[in-house]
């Protein structure tokens, strides 16, 4: 065809392309419009979209968009609730028992597992040993002792678990215990943990069970902005471990690495009747994968006065969320555990992009006379997340929040203590994505020996940490600044 007879269509197409393009425009403008989600986050979507042609289309598609298999994922919650829903009726006297225990040692902070019982996301639990790992290299001294006593079953479930030198002897070791006749399932986030997936995919002969969590393929690359960010070891339904620290090399602050940046992070380790949320946890979790199901009452679950080695007091429960919560429960937790805090508040977070409602609790708890701090790294692993999080800092600062910069490497721990009494340990960072988007865990305890160790850790870290002021603040150079104000209008986005 010569290029006289394509004159004409070349023409049309020149004279006339913005049409379909409007229309185009107006129908994902619409679309957003009739998700009715939060506000900021319409008009944020809506300027990226009009102000960054095509490429604001290209962020949409994979990041904006609502999760296509929500309804899917809403509708295996409520099967797995009606599945339990009997035990949580049988259950429920003993629950009230356990938690009117819990307020008499820490009052209305006991609020929060009455959150956890109304909602079905926990059962208050009493009599738990609980330890307190910082830093990787304590975790895995302990988890690699646990694997090796594993006699029966072991479940993981982790966002990043890495082919590095702790990964392979993780890896090797539950290899070993599913060789011995040990059942282990394997649950990793097919986008955090990629090198994992393909190993298991070119080992068919494998006798762990794994399974990738929301597989990223071509067909759901819109999808793989929604990740299992959860980190949850249960080992033969006898001890537990959550917290913020994944299965890497990165976590391990090994002497014999000088140049690598130093990672302090915070995980728990926890024995008793809790364990059995833990398990039902991950068991929720991995229903949502293409593993065959696993009947609870299968010698995974376990009564407290089977395990005599249990000396603890604590309570314990779990918070978890995930993209298709009715609400964004981990928020709600420590919302209403900083309205009941009545003298401190200290929290821990690599990423501070908080919503308006834990903005404001903030500010107003702070206002009231307790004492809040927060606690983040002065250099994050991400430009655009940090100067985003700065951005944040200004409103506390002038209210009377103590913001402290932590400078010795980077802070990945994602901790809460109120009141030296109540205590949150999990995997949830004080960000949109950790309340809204991702699957989160975090471990709520009331015991006030474990509150003032962890207590003590900020302390500690606080000497690691630079006082940020609003005179330091403010003097900041401009193109910080300036970087602060651009990185916050993508703050819904990230």
């Amino acid at each position: 065809m010569h290029l006289e007879q394509l004159k004409p269509f070349i023409d049309f197409v020149i004279n006339w392309y913005w049409i379909p393009l409007l229309l185009l425009y107006a129908g994902i403008i619409s679309a957003i419009l009739i998700e009715n989600r939060n506000p900021t986050k319409t008009v944020a979507w809506i300027l990226v979209i009009i102000f960054l042609p095509f490429v604001g289309l290209i962020l949409y598609y994979f990041f904006g968009q609502k999760f296509v298999k929500v309804k899917k994922i809403k509708r295996l919650n409520k099967e797995q609730a009606v599945r339990l829903e009997k035990k949580w009726k049988e259950l429920d006297p003993i629950m009230e028992s356990f938690i009117q225990d819990i307020q008499e040692d820490i009052g209305d902070l006991s609020k929060v597992f009455r959150l956890m019982k109304k909602e079905r996301l926990s059962s208050p639990t009493l009599n738990n040993d609980v330890d307190l790992l910082i830093n990787g290299e304590v975790k895995f001294d302990w988890l690699l002792r646990d694997l090796a006593l594993a006699k029966h079953s072991i479940h993981m479930e982790y966002y990043i678990f890495e082919l590095d030198s702790i990964g392979l002897k993780v890896l090797n070791q539950i290899e070993q215990k599913a060789s011995e006749g040990v059942k282990v399932r394997l649950i990793a986030d097919s986008f955090g943990s990629p090198d994992l997936v393909k190993y298991m995919r070119k080992h068919k002969d494998s006798k762990i069970d794994f399974h990738a969590f929301l597989p990223v393929t071509f067909t759901s690359l819109a999808n793989s902005n929604y990740r299992n960010h959860r980190k949850i070891c249960v080992i033969d339904g006898r001890v537990g471990y959550v917290g913020g620290i994944n299965i890497s090399d990165k976590y391990i602050n090994a002497s014999e690495l000088p140049n690598k940046m130093y990672w302090r992070d915070t995980s728990l380790r926890v024995k008793g009747l809790a364990i059995n949320l833990l398990q039902v946890s991950f068991w929720s979790s991995w229903n949502q994968t293409d593993g065959e199901s696993f009947y609870l009452e299968d010698g995974y679950l376990q009564a407290l006065q089977e395990n005599s080695e249990v000396k603890g007091i604590a309570g314990v429960g779990f918070v978890s969320s995930d993209p298709a919560s009715i609400g964004p429960y981990n928020m709600e937790a420590l919302l209403i555990a900083i309205g009941e805090a009545n003298t401190k508040i200290q929290l821990c977070t690599p990423y501070y992009i908080p919503s308006e409602e834990l903005e404001r609790a903030l500010i107003i708890a702070a206002s009231s006379g307790v004492e809040v701090e927060l606690m983040v790294p002065s250099k994050s692993d991400s430009f655009f997340v940090q100067h985003a999080s700065f951005s944040f800092l200004k409103p506390l600062l002038e209210r009377g929040v103590k913001v402290y910069l932590y400078n010795k490497g980077f802070l990945h721990a994602k901790t809460a203590v109120f009141d030296n009494k109540l205590a949150f340990v999990g995997t949830v960072n004080l960000d949109i994505r950790s309340f809204y988007i991702n699957y989160e865990i975090a471990a709520v305890v009331s015991d006030s020996k474990f509150a003032v160790q962890l207590s003590n850790q900020f302390e500690e870290d606080k000497a690691q940490s630079e006082l940020l002021t609003l005179r330091v603040w403010k003097a900041r150079p401009r193109w910080q600044k300036a970087a602060d104000s651009l990185c916050r209008l993508l703050a819904p986005l990230l």
